[in-house]
């Protein structure tokens, strides 16, 4: 602490050391030419650049300051100088901000510690209201996460550290390979070393709401690198805790960032959480207007899309009592003649698991390479992994040996659908057709349903997509996705969707599982449950999946 009482630039004071992150330490201060406290962040010695790449690295960061000291809005933080220190010897900038005695949302979420997701909400329309005009100005965060927002005494939220993030982030890797940055805030295509933008920025908003209700970021792994390795591949965990807010955070962490909502109807789906709106549509593009600074993904373009808060409609029809035998968990879509049920969106937070994880071929840059190392590191010190690759090179296992049959469980061999899968003791088939079978439990509230596909489509996502467009027409109000996207499984292309619907007297949440390749078959396990016992029926399955078996296995 040897700097304290220092004078930096002939004006600054620096009175107590307040934060320390990766790349500067934070002072409060005194600016003795106005008389008023500052922060001031200050860059940490970088030994290991050369001399030409420091230059650069300070040049950017009085650039990006510069830029965001553009950005005047109640939820940024003030930027009031870029100074150089040149008592340290090799005259790093230093940032004056604003001072604001606050603690932050990292500080409030310690140890896990959780807020409502109403509360969250409020926070979150902060943000968005930061990042809203640093977009509008052309300027993008970079590093938005927990520890940089403030949460002022009198309710105002701050979004800090502008214009040193992209500093801190320019490269992702250092010149030994190592990640460095806030990794678990990171979007998908910043691991895969493309050019981030707004959508980025959007990205690490949704993973700070996901820790402000969940407790943990979206993809916590012991490792950095598989942290990135997580970000970049696995299905995203589902939320135990999100309420209304679930379906704005998955949107936001979707992988592409085109599947993103627009920071517009972000903002508009965050008004509608606190209102207690039941839905929210986020509005198309506009016809005529012109994209942002960074195109698509400024507030003038949009996607069509729906995030459903809490559903009040009813579904059509009657919802079959305990047992009825009909399955009542049948759900929008489904029924004798059209196969598996498709709405799925949930992959393996519980279902699929660490092991099962699939190395999939990322984009050629410095820190995709990074990321490769690190999932290809793990395939090798996890001996069980299946994984194998994607897309059209990849090529199935030869050969899938499952687990040992689970306790309350009997293995059923289906000669109809040439499949064999373990089914738990004392449930009974409901109904069978030429492609599917069910299964109910004994309140008659829980289904699981093996369907097959004979020949399969191009993808199980587009078998999906078809369903999910006849339950959106035939069932309005009552289907809510909670997610749908690509994956593989065992070598083969698939897809996840989990849901939820609402019944006559309850609401009830789905899964469904779809894998196979183009011109062969498709198999897909579904099941639905009551939303209020989730927990308990959603092992069942990950047992059926894990255990699943066709004769091309």
């Amino acid at each position: 602490m040897s700097d304290v009482g220092r004078l930096v630039a002939g004006r600054y004071r620096l009175t107590e050391q307040i934060g320390r992150g990766g790349m500067g330490t934070v002072w409060r201060g005194e600016d003795e030419v106005l008389g008023r406290q500052i922060a001031l962040k200050q860059l940490h010695v970088q030994p290991h650049l050369a001399l030409d790449d420091l230059a650069r690295l300070y040049e950017r960061t009085r650039r990006e300051a510069r830029s965001a000291a553009r950005v005047a809005h109640p939820n940024v933080i003030v930027v009031h100088d870029v100074v150089d220190d040149v008592m340290d010897g090799d005259g790093r900038p230093c940032i004056v901000m604003e001072y604001v005695p606050a603690p932050t949302l990292a500080d409030l979420l310690t140890d896990g510690r959780t807020v409502p997701p109403e509360e969250a909400a409020r926070i979150g329309l902060g943000m968005i209201a930061a990042l809203r005009a640093a977009h509008a100005a052309g300027v993008l965060h970079r590093d938005v996460k927990p520890g940089n927002v403030l949460l002022g005494a009198d309710g105002r939220v701050v979004l800090t550290d502008f214009g040193i993030a992209m500093t801190a982030d320019a490269s992702t890797l250092t010149k030994t390979g190592e990640m460095v940055g806030s990794i678990h805030y990171m979007a998908p295509e910043r691991i895969r070393g493309q050019k981030p933008g707004p959508a980025s920025d959007l990205w690490a908003l949704g993973a700070t709401l996901y820790q402000a209700v969940e407790g943990r970021p979206p993809f916590r792994r012991l490792t950095a690198m598989e942290a990135a390795y997580a970000i970049a591949v696995d299905p995203l965990e589902p939320l135990r805790q999100g309420g209304a807010l679930e379906p704005l955070i998955e949107a936001l962490l979707a992988k592409d960032p085109e599947e993103r909502p627009t920071a517009e109807q972000t903002e508009q789906a965050l008004r509608a959480v606190l209102s207690d709106t039941t839905t929210t549509t986020l509005p198309g593009p506009s016809a005529t207007g012109t994209a942002g600074p960074y195109g698509p993904h400024g507030d003038t373009g949009g996607r069509h899309a729906t995030l459903a808060g809490r559903h009040t409609l009813t579904r059509t029809g009657p919802e079959p009592e305990p047992g009825s035998g009909s399955g009542s968990g049948s759900g929008p879509g489904r029924g004798p003649g059209q196969g598996p049920h498709r709405d799925r969106e949930a992959p393996a937070g519980r279902g699929r698991r660490p092991r099962r994880r699939v190395l999939v071929t990322l984009a050629v840059a410095v820190a995709v390479a990074a990321t490769v190392i690190g999932a290809t590191l793990y395939v090798a010190s996890n001996p069980d992994s299946k994984a194998s690759s994607d897309g059209a090179g990849g090529s199935a296992t030869s050969s899938y040996s499952p687990p040992p049959l689970p306790d309350g469980y009997h293995l059923v061999k289906d000669k109809s659908l040439d499949v064999s899968f373990p089914v738990p003791d004392g449930w009974k088939v409901s109904q069978r057709t030429s492609e599917t079978v069910v299964y109910i439990d004994g309140t008659g509230l829980a289904r699981l349903e093996i369907g097959v596909v004979d020949p399969a489509g191009s993808h199980p996502m587009a078998h999906f997509k078809d369903i999910e467009a006849n339950t959106k027409r035939n069932y309005p109000g009552s289907y809510r996705k909670l997610r749908m996207q690509k994956t593989t499984l065992r070598g083969q292309p698939a897809a996840v969707w989990d849901f939820t619907f609402r019944g006559r007297a309850r609401t009830f949440r789905a899964i469904d599982l779809g894998f196979g390749r183009a011109g062969q078959r498709e198999y897909d396990i579904y099941l639905s449950a009551p939303d209020l016992e989730w927990d308990t029926y959603r092992p069942v399955f990950d047992k059926v999946s894990d255990g699943f078996i066709t004769s091309a296995s």
